[in-house]
């Protein structure tokens, strides 16, 4: 481990009052001389000593661990997995924290990220200030959803485990079990084998069939081991020169379900975590749209097809749809998935250089997920110039949401309505929705 620099203060502690959630799994405190610190571990309203993390005297602000909690918040619980707690794992970021209240958080970050970053209130973006749970989500305190259907592994060089990347870390904490992993990556038995030469283990338990997948990345120069797992299972690797993943064993891709129809997601492709999420976003993306027949549409950022098969099932044999992605194997499962329909296209590519290339001058539909980054100005500035009457932004970062909120409506765009879903509980992730239409139609 590096030394800590002369004028470190990791390792310092400080009693204080903790404020207001921030964006990123943590709380805002000030210490008594005024320096800002990003308190991981606590809950608004809480007295605790805080103990640095990261940052020296030259750092904005510090990062910091609740290590001990002097006076409690009514919404704080017992964390109900072993490995959470400060210098544990960091795949959970509010464990202490009542299942409503970690709703009411996430809600609280959503509202900040809209006034600070696109100037609205929660009113302006048709939100009634609420976070929903996906169904059957809605557990009592001390209870843990089981929803994690993709799980990334990191193996310890050492001892050959299985285990969880550390907050912020490279290190990794061996578990003998995740209590937010899907049942069918739970049974598959990973943390009870040896790994040695793996670097890390990523395991797939697909939603509404009963694949299974592990990939695996080997470590320079070692061998793949024998993949004995508790249930039948297809196995690939990540190869070491090109990086691609490639089948070893068994079907190179999972099969998933959503609004009635079944995708094929190969190579460990995108495909959204919570098992009730797709159905989840399909059926609000499409409330939002609401599409008729004969209609155009664009999905940008289109992944394996999910919202265009959803919209091409809506607007008919007289409609069309466009999309564009990145990923050439994802582009490849969305046209086997989308076989069915003679007006749908796919493109490959970064939406920034397709989109313009189409030549495309005017469309009805739009829907857009981009990555946590968001889309970016000059992909909202085109897409508000195509004279959309319904555009639904799928969005997994509130902020990345709100800057580009902020530039559809400098494009002459109003959100209309705007929902949330809870489908990463436990952790500071949340899933929005935001339909957006011309200014014009609006109040």
């Amino acid at each position: 481990m590096q030394a800590e620099p002369k004028n470190s203060l990791v390792g310092e502690e400080y009693e204080v009052e903790v404020g207001p959630v921030a964006h990123g799994g943590h709380c805002i405190a000030r210490t008594a001389e005024g320096r800002v610190l990003f308190v991981r571990h606590t809950l608004p309203g809480e007295k605790i000593v805080a103990r640095v993390t990261e940052g020296d005297e030259s750092s904005r602000f510090l990062r910091a661990d609740a290590v001990t909690v002097l006076e409690p918040a009514k919404d704080r619980v017992t964390a109900p997995c072993p490995y959470a707690g400060p210098g544990r794992c960091g795949g959970c970021d509010w464990q202490h924290a009542k299942p409503g209240a970690q709703r009411r958080l996430k809600g609280e970050v959503i509202a900040e990220q809209l006034q600070r970053l696109a100037g609205l209130t929660p009113e302006e973006a048709g939100w009634d200030g609420t976070v929903m749970p996906a169904e059957g989500d809605k557990l009592p305190a001390g209870e843990v959803p089981q929803w994690r259907t993709r799980v990334q592994y990191a193996v310890d060089a050492e001892s050959g485990r299985a285990g969880l990347r550390r907050h912020r870390s490279h290190e990794i904490e061996p578990v003998d079990h995740c209590m937010i992993a899907a049942p069918g990556v739970d049974e598959l038995g990973i943390e009870q084998r040896g790994w040695s030469g793996m670097e890390s283990i990523e395991a797939i338990a697909a939603t509404g069939s009963q694949d299974r997948q592990v990939i695996l990345t080997p470590r320079p120069g070692a061998r793949l081991p024998i993949v004995e797992l508790d249930k039948p299972v297809s196995v690939m690797r990540v190869g070491e020169k090109d990086g691609g993943v490639h089948r070893v064993h068994g079907r190179p891709f999972v099969r998933e379900r959503a609004d009635g129809r079944t995708y094929r997601v190969g190579s460990g492709g995108f495909w959204q975590v919570h098992p009730k999420a797709a159905d989840t976003l399909v059926t609000a993306v499409m409330q939002g749209l609401l599409p008729r027949k004969g209609e155009t549409a664009l999905d940008l950022y289109c992944g394996v097809g999910l919202f265009a098969g959803a919209i091409a099932d809506r607007v008919g044999d007289e409609g069309a749809v466009l999309g564009i992605e990145s990923s050439k194997r994802a582009v490849e499962d969305a046209r086997h998935n989308l076989t069915a329909f003679d007006r749908v296209r796919i493109e490959q590519g970064k939406v920034e250089s397709v989109l313009p290339r189409t030549g495309i001058t005017e469309v009805d539909l739009i829907v857009l997920d981009p990555p946590r980054a968001g889309a970016g100005k000059s992909t909202v500035s085109h897409l508000a110039g195509l004279g959309a009457r319904r555009i639904a932004y799928v969005a997994c970062d509130p902020a990345a949401l709100a800057r580009d909120l902020g530039y559809f409506r400098e494009g002459g765009y109003r959100v209309r309505m705007l929902r949330a879903f809870d489908l990463f509980p436990m952790t500071h992730h949340v899933e929005c929705v935001a339909i957006l239409e011309p200014a014009e139609k609006g109040r």
